[in-house]
C-alpha cells in the first residue's frame, strides 16, 4: 500500500469516526508524560471513549470533506481526539478530570452531534449528567406514577377489608 492509501485511509477513518461518533473533544496534549497518557487511556478504554492522536493536515482534510471548516483553526500544535462512541458526555467529562488533576492538557475544541462546540461548549458538556444517569431519572420519574397507583389501590382495597371486617364483627355481635 503506498503513503497517499495510507493517508486515505486514515482521513476515511477520521471522518468515519467525527461523523458516527455522538462527540469528538479535541485537546492539546502537550506536556503529558507516557505514564499520564497511559492512565488516560485506560479511563477511556473503561468508559467506551476511543481516544487517537491524528496528524492535523489529515484531520483538516477530514473536517474539509465533511464541512466542519469551524474545526480547522483549532488544528494548530499537538491534538489529540477523544472520540463518545455511545456517551457524548464521556469524553468531556474524563477531560475535565483529568485536567483538574494533570493542570497540563487544554481543550482546544469539540464536536457534538456535528455541530462545532467551543471550550465554554465543552466545559458545561461535562457537567451535563451521563446517558445511564438520565435514563434512571427518566426510569424514576415513569415509575413514581405506577408506584403512587399501587398505593392508592392498596389502600382502597386495605380500607374495604376493614369494612368487611366491621360488618363481620357487627353480624357476629
Amino acid at each position: 500500500m503506498s503513503v497517499r492509501e495510507q493517508k486515505e485511509q486514515i482521513v476515511a477513518e477520521i471522518k468515519q469516526k467525527l461523523s458516527e461518533n455522538s462527540s469528538a473533544i479535541l485537546i492539546d496534549y502537550r506536556g503529558l508524560t507516557v505514564a499520564e497518557v497511559t492512565e488516560l487511556r485506560k479511563e477511556f478504554r473503561e468508559n467506551d471513549v476511543d481516544y487517537k492522536v491524528y496528524k492535523n493536515t489529515l484531520t483538516e482534510l477530514a473536517a474539509k470533506e465533511l464541512g466542519m471548516d469551524d474545526l480547522i483553526p483549532f488544528l494548530k500544535g499537538p491534538t489529540a481526539i477523544a472520540f463518545g462512541v455511545k456517551d457524548p458526555v464521556a469524553p468531556a467529562k474524563i477531560l475535565t478530570e483529568g485536567m483538574k488533576k494533570l493542570k497540563k492538557m487544554q481543550f482546544k475544541a469539540g464536536v457534538v452531534e456535528g455541530r462545532i462546540i467551543d471550550v465554554d461548549g465543552i466545559k458545561a458538556l461535562a457537567e451535563l449528567p451521563s446517558r445511564e444517569e438520565l435514563i434512571a431519572k427518566m426510569l424514576g420519574s415513569m415509575n413514581a406514577p405506577i408506584s403512587g397507583l399501587v398505593n392508592v389501590l392498596g389502600g382502597t382495597m386495605r380500607s374495604l377489608l376493614y369494612a368487611l371486617n366491621a360488618v363481620k364483627e357487627a353480624k357476629e355481635a
